[in-house]
């Protein structure tokens, strides 16, 4: 299937508010609300939208603490690398992790109840023998910005 600039406008604007009405969304992406739904529709079976969820206030519910965590892993064979992704993977409190180029290997973000068991789980991971090397630790103090959404018009600028 091939996008046009009306399904990534589309895309765009079901990311920022996946509760707008179809009517709304026609609105603004200047098509009547039939072939605005059968766009939609398309869009979900191709799997292009693989679903709707809620953004938590987290400050609402109480204090947590983010840490991203740059973890090196000690060989990097294919196996190696399975095994340390199959562990981390079970980790609710990871809900980023990031296979990158450059001085270490992972980047995993974690969302905590605090700095206890943030250290918890680092100690449990270290010892469980799962090829970690060495691993250093950034706790964010703030995020002035956190946008939920991609620049899904600027990244794919199709014509159309």
């Amino acid at each position: 299937m091939k996008l046009d600039r009306t399904d990534i406008k589309i895309l765009y604007e079901l990311q920022k508010n996946g509760r707008i009405t179809n009517v709304e969304l026609a609105d603004l992406v200047h098509l009547s609300p039939s072939p605005c739904l059968m766009r939609v529709k398309r869009l979900q079976a191709e799997g292009y939208i693989e679903g709707y969820s809620a953004q938590i206030n987290l400050s609402k519910l109480g204090q947590t603490l983010t840490v991203f965590t740059e973890i090196t892993l000690k060989n990097h064979r294919q196996v190696d690398f399975a095994r340390f992704l199959a562990v981390v993977d079970k980790i609710d409190q990871v809900i980023e992790c990031h296979l990158v180029s450059g001085g270490y290997d992972y980047l995993l973000k974690f969302v905590t109840a605090g700095i206890g068991e943030y250290q918890t789980i680092m100690e449990r991971l270290t010892d469980m023998d799962i090829g970690i090397d060495k691993y250093f630790s950034f706790v964010v103090l703030k995020s002035p910005i956190v946008k939920a959404h991609l620049p899904l018009t600027s990244l794919f600028p199709v014509s159309g």
